[in-house]
């Protein structure tokens, strides 16, 4: 009885998935991750430190590569001392009363903004939204002295609504929220709207419990741009009991003499509290920003 040959069996694909870098890879993956991190926290250790000796000693362990740039070889106080005698803590409310103002309210404008650019449909919307990305790509600085001399015209000269208003109507805001808006389902909204509900109600029942993320985002993007203004506040300031944090720590400096010590107290201290804020809150911030190119 003839039979037909059988073929050849064929070896299956091996399925399994590709290994990753050995345990030597890791290591050295590990190893050069913490250099990197390690070369990007120097500054900030040199910083600290400075702030806990004499500015002598700063200026002279800076000299060569020691260990003493990054441990104070004699601990003390008095920068820390000299900055609060100097009111600095005056000018640091300051910062955080505006900061705080300026999330607060901006969250509350950025977000209604966002959803009418996002969900409502309205005639002229993609020319408003144009000028939403255009405000955020002209500079501040090319506004600022006419702004400031709008200002004075107001008589807001001094006064926290001054240093608020700019901050409001944040461009990069208002974009970032409209991007993660449009990336919830259409549907809910036209549920929404069958069942009677107004854009009011949309928006506070639907929208706004599901972009806590984006929110957060918003809120870290308009306190940041707050904290380290400069330009804008000593425009519309001229007392220095209304100086925020960042003016006061430049007019430390004079002709004469400065006071270095004091100077890398206060620094490290308006430095500190954002960096904090911002590892507390940074995967709320990444969820944010990776929204931000989801859809047209």
């Amino acid at each position: 009885m003839n039979r037909t040959p059988l073929p050849h069996a064929v070896s299956a694909p091996d399925s399994s998935p590709a290994r990753g870098p050995g345990r030597t890879g890791r290591v050295v993956l590990a190893v050069v991750a913490v250099l990197v991190a390690l070369a990007f926290l120097l500054p900030v250790l040199w910083l600290i430190a400075s702030t806990f000796r004499s500015a002598n000693e700063t200026f002279a362990s800076s000299s060569s590569l020691n260990w003493h740039m990054l441990w104070p070889e004699h601990w003390t106080l008095k920068n820390i001392h000299s900055a609060i005698d100097n009111g600095f803590l005056r000018n640091l409310s300051n910062s955080v009363i505006v900061a705080a103002l300026t999330v607060v309210v901006g969250i509350v404008i950025s977000a209604m903004a966002a959803f009418a650019l996002a969900v409502v449909d309205f005639p002229g919307r993609k020319f408003v939204f144009g000028m939403v990305v255009l405000s955020f790509l002209v500079p501040f600085e090319a506004i600022a002295i006419p702004l400031a001399h709008t200002f004075s015209d107001w008589g807001l000269t001094n006064s926290i609504p001054a240093l608020v208003l700019p901050g409001l109507g944040n461009g990069l805001a208002i974009f970032t929220l409209r991007q993660f808006f449009l990336g919830i389902p259409s549907e809910l909204a036209e549920a929404a709207r069958v069942d009677g509900a107004g854009w009011p109600r949309i928006f506070l029942k639907i929208y706004l419990p599901l972009t806590r993320p984006a929110l957060i985002g918003t809120g870290l993007i308009l306190f940041l741009f707050q904290w380290q203004a400069y330009l804008w506040p000593i425009l519309v300031t001229t007392t220095d009991g209304k100086d925020l944090a960042p003016v006061a720590i430049a007019k430390t400096f004079n002709a004469f003499s400065s006071d270095y010590g004091r100077v890398f107290a206060e620094t490290a201290v308006l430095a500190v509290i954002p960096a904090v804020i911002l590892l507390g809150l940074q995967r709320y911030f990444v969820a944010s920003v990776a929204t931000t190119g989801s859809k047209n």
